[in-house]
């Protein structure tokens, strides 16, 4: 699976999450390692780093700043699902590194 040049919209987030459907996530990948900027909505800017395996599940780190001006960081592990229109969607579990470094779940599809 190749995530190069894909975008990316959050579908559904845990109440606790800080991306909404307003997020817009644009993917690149060389090799197995994936990278992505994203903002919109309450994301002034972020960054994830990760790495793909042969499945296309990806185990990343992500940074952002929010609206408020604060510096979140977290985990995230996402598992694809081809979808029947041949769109990508990203089944995700992930973990803030800060803050109350609650757990949650999201799903993102492609754009």
């Amino acid at each position: 699976m190749n995530y190069n040049n894909k975008k990316f919209r959050i579908v559904e987030n845990s109440v606790n999450g800080e991306t909404t459907n307003e997020t817009i996530f644009e993917y690149w990948q060389k090799g197995n390692i994936l990278t992505s900027e994203y903002e919109g909505g309450q994301i002034v800017k972020g960054h994830l780093i990760g790495l793909v395996d042969p499945d296309g599940n990806i185990d990343m780190r992500y940074h952002q700043i929010n609206s408020n001006g604060e510096i979140m960081t977290g985990v995230c592990n996402s598992r694809p699902e081809i979808l029947s229109n041949g769109k990508i969607r990203l089944y995700e579990n992930w973990q803030w590194t800060s803050g109350n470094k609650s757990k949650g779940n999201s799903v993102i599809e492609e754009i």
